[in-house]
């Protein structure tokens, strides 16, 4: 019996993050894609034979990507994502560092001292000084 992925996943559709850079503007920005998450079910459908079996035993979560393209939000021209993650397993994702801990890695490999975080000027006093009302 040939078995169909309908019969062997759950789907359930999800909003994920990205970063991506505008190839006209050149500015990168964070957009919000869509992703269908199939997951594996807990158990194999009623008259599946030994190799249905073995072929279940190997299936894995993982995210197809239904966006194609994005509106860049600064210049505000369609272009579209770079195909080579159009499909993700789960399991993969799970031991990506995030891009503060990955920069750190970096400058700590590199033997360059972790950059200050920006600070911004005090105000002057008559800025930030109670007002005694109009005159």
């Amino acid at each position: 019996m040939a078995l169909d992925e309908r019969n062997l996943f759950t789907n359930k559709p999800e909003t994920r993050p990205g970063r991506y850079q505008c190839p006209k503007c050149r500015r990168t920005n964070e957009y919000s894609i869509r992703w269908v998450r199939h997951s594996k079910k807990d158990r194999l459908p009623a008259g599946a034979d030994e190799g249905d079996r073995a072929k279940f035993a190997k299936l894995r979560d993982y995210l197809l990507r239904l966006d194609d393209e994005v509106t860049c939000k600064t210049c505000g021209k369609r272009f579209e994502i770079p195909s080579q993650h159009s499909l993700m397993f789960v399991d993969q994702l799970a031991g990506l560092p995030n891009e503060e801990d990955l920069e750190r890695e970096i400058n700590v490999a590199s033997g360059e001292p972790e950059p200050e975080p920006e600070t911004k000027p005090a105000l002057p006093a008559r800025f930030t000084r109670k007002s005694s009302g109009w005159k």
